[in-house]
């Protein structure tokens, strides 16, 4: 539950103590506040894929009357954020009722202390992205389905509270990389949403990257023929090829924005893509380093202990002895020296836990 959980730090303390909890109030490191966390969290990352997908994609062909009667019928993706838009809801109610820990490091558990503590914190972001815009704003024309895109892309907020909760991983090197690479990708994904948003207002023209794609693939717009040129599969792929190729700075020059607005957004994309690559590079650096530490030192160590026997011409049979023995005592403690650690435990101890130490630490102490 402590490594799974989403929540607050979790102490030793919190599970030995037994906190006066009121009625339907929820443990912060409780299994079933851990198992909802990551059923948020997995909605949260549903959301960052879907909603910019759906707002510069999706939205632009529920335009007609036909599609604005049929909401939910048409789209079963409607469907889905409607049960999104529930959890959400769900889990603000949760967090009413979630304990907490103050700067005491006491557990927290009566009800108003805990709205007040919610109302001033994350309330106010769980509040925007929960709320239905596409069930508030009723849609007749193009310019209220762009603004209920924008509004949607609220959801978005929730992603600042799982990069906080998030940061407790990083101690571990391959949740790290994971991490960084999911970012990487996401990022793309959402760049790709806002390049085809920016050909599809320029679309009036015919100098855009669309107009080329049509061409290329043999599928020019007709504006007198609806739903003519490239499909949303076309589209979306070209675009995000687009985005992964400036990102890492290894763009073909097959998709080349053309207009103003697309030279300019992709002079923000190759910005993005630097410090993007100088974040990533740098911590897969950090972590191999990190990984191949012990192994430096243990050859350090090994080739010291290989000078030794040279320096004193020691026999064979002994040289032998010596660094079988080496081997032993790095497997057995990892090149930690234990003599250090052990003075340093039983200097920060208080006097009565000391001959307790003396017995667990080492054995040659008990003489003393």
């Amino acid at each position: 539950t402590a490594v799974l959980s989403l929540g607050a730090d979790v102490l030793p303390e919190y599970k030995l103590q037994a906190p006066r909890i009121h009625k339907w109030t929820v443990l912060h490191y409780s299994p079933f506040k851990a198992v909802w966390d990551w059923l948020i969290l997995l909605l949260v990352i549903y959301t960052a894929i879907l909603t910019p997908y759906s707002a510069a994609f999706l939205l632009s062909d529920q335009e007609d009357p036909g599609m604005q009667s049929c909401v939910y019928s048409c789209s079963p993706l409607n469907v889905v954020d409607l049960i999104v838009d529930i959890m959400f809801v769900i889990d603000i109610l949760i967090n009413f009722r979630t304990t907490y820990v103050n700067a005491n490091d006491e557990v927290v558990s009566h009800p108003f202390r805990i709205a007040v503590h919610y109302f001033k914190g994350w309330f106010l972001i769980d509040m925007v992205a929960a709320i239905p815009f596409d069930l508030l704003i009723y849609r007749n024309g193009e310019e209220t389905t762009t603004l209920i895109g924008l509004l949607k892309t609220a959801r978005l907020l929730r992603l600042v509270r799982v990069a906080r909760k998030l940061d407790r991983y990083s101690e571990y090197g391959a949740a790290v990389l994971f991490l960084l690479m999911c970012t990487f990708a996401l990022i793309a994904h959402w760049l790709a949403c806002i390049w085809y948003a920016i050909g599809n207002v320029e679309r009036n023209g015919s100098i855009g990257w669309l107009h080329s794609l049509a061409d290329q693939l043999g599928k020019p717009y007709n504006e007198s023929t609806r739903g003519s040129g490239p499909s949303i599969k076309d589209k979306y792929v070209t675009a995000l090829y687009f985005t992964f190729s400036s990102l890492t700075s290894v763009g073909f020059g097959n998709v080349s924005p053309n207009t103003n607005s697309e030279k300019i957004f992709s002079i923000c994309v190759m910005l993005i893509g630097s410090l993007m690559y100088a974040s990533i590079f740098g911590n897969v650096s950090a972590i191999i380093q990190r990984l191949y530490s012990g192994t430096a030192r243990y050859h350090t160590q090994m080739l010291r202990v290989r000078e030794f026997i040279r320096f004193h011409q020691i026999p064979n049979p002994l040289r032998q002895r010596l660094e079988e023995y080496f081997q032993h005592a790095w497997s057995y403690t990892n090149g930690i020296d234990m003599n250090a650690v052990s003075a340093r435990a039983l200097t920060s101890l208080p006097a009565p836990e000391l001959p307790l130490v003396f017995i667990l630490t080492s054995p040659e102490m008990c003489s003393i």
